[in-house]
């Protein structure tokens, strides 16, 4: 293998301008570009998930964009074995690799492995579920402390989820969830690969955020709400939870007005945008950044880390 990595991760929050940054390096380096958006994975989502219309693509092959029905689960787990797939086929044509996307649960099993965590029973996540209801998230972190100490230390306050999948895994397994991802290995070879973060100014990033959430709405986001609301879905399906459909289906179905669901959707794009912020500074602090939300600036920022850490593409 060669020196010099052929894999470029690019992660940041949604709206921090992944699109173009990703076309923009796949240029440079010969590459295509694998999706690693938990969103963008999904087909019926292409407005409200941001995912690359025909003319963003820069004629650069896209892979893993709208390729699930919204009706499936895709699972960290699923998404890494189509992934390395992918990034199999792509070298295996003598071509570099862009993996690209704002869900850091994506680049994590690359780097550092998937952890063989249990399927959960039923009766084992109705207590966890119990557990919530009864005492809240402090019963939750206490419980999580108990059973796994390591991994409740790496969860930030208020993260329900990850609180519950803790207990989950440690009450099913008969190990914590931390345990058994130390005897993980990484999926790819780290020093194939380069990090690099998108991490502007958030005032900015924020600004950006609602202007381009009306421009969603422009493009058609309510009528994209409105062919997912006639599948008659399970609410707790991954698409459906899809940051600014919730409340768009709540204006469909006469619940709230359509400016209130604007704004609402809004805040949940901000507050989302604000934990990916926090897991990309959090979780991979050696990751080069780029800090600029303009076009100009953030492409010479990247071609300056391309520079430096790729050779130059093959001709």
């Amino acid at each position: 293998m060669s020196a010099r990595p052929d894999i470029l991760l690019l992660g940041g929050p949604t709206a921090s301008g992944k699109t173009a940054l990703a076309v923009h390096a796949a240029r440079r380096l010969n590459a295509e570009i694998i999706n690693a958006d938990a969103l963008q994975v999904y087909d019926g989502l292409r407005v409200l998930s941001a995912r690359p219309g025909p003319d963003e693509t820069g004629g650069i092959p896209h892979h893993l964009f709208g390729s699930m029905d919204p009706g499936e689960r895709c699972s960290v787990g699923h998404w890494s074995r189509l992934a390395l797939d992918r990034i199999a086929d792509v070298r295996g044509r003598g071509r570099r690799i862009v993996l690209a996307g704002g869900t850091g649960l994506y680049f994590k099993p690359l780097l550092e492995g998937l952890a063989p965590a249990p399927d959960i029973p039923a009766a084992i996540q109705a207590g966890v579920d119990a557990l919530y209801a009864g005492g809240g998230v402090d019963a939750l972190r206490a419980e999580a402390e108990r059973l796994d100490p390591v991994g409740a230390a790496r969860v930030e306050a208020g993260d329900r989820q990850r609180l519950m999948r803790l207990i989950a895994v440690a009450r099913a397994s008969g190990r914590p969830l931390s345990q058994l991802q130390a005897d993980t290995t990484p999926l790819i070879d780290p020093a194939s690969a380069l990090g690099v973060a998108i991490l502007p100014d958030r005032a900015a990033l924020y600004a950006r955020i609602e202007a381009r959430f009306d421009a969603m709405i422009d493009a058609g986001a309510l009528d994209e709400a409105r062919a997912l609301a006639a599948r008659g879905l399970p609410a707790d399906l991954p698409a459906m939870k899809a940051v600014g459909l919730p409340p768009l289906l709540a204006h469909l179905a006469g619940d709230i007005t359509l400016e209130a669901a604007i704004e609402t959707a809004k805040r949940d794009s901000r507050r989302y945008a604000k934990r990916q912020f926090t897991w990309f500074s959090n979780q991979h602090p050696g990751w080069a950044r780029i800090t600029s939300l303009d076009p100009l600036e953030a492409c010479a920022e990247l071609d300056a880390i391309l520079n430096t850490h790729f050779e130059s593409a093959p001709s």
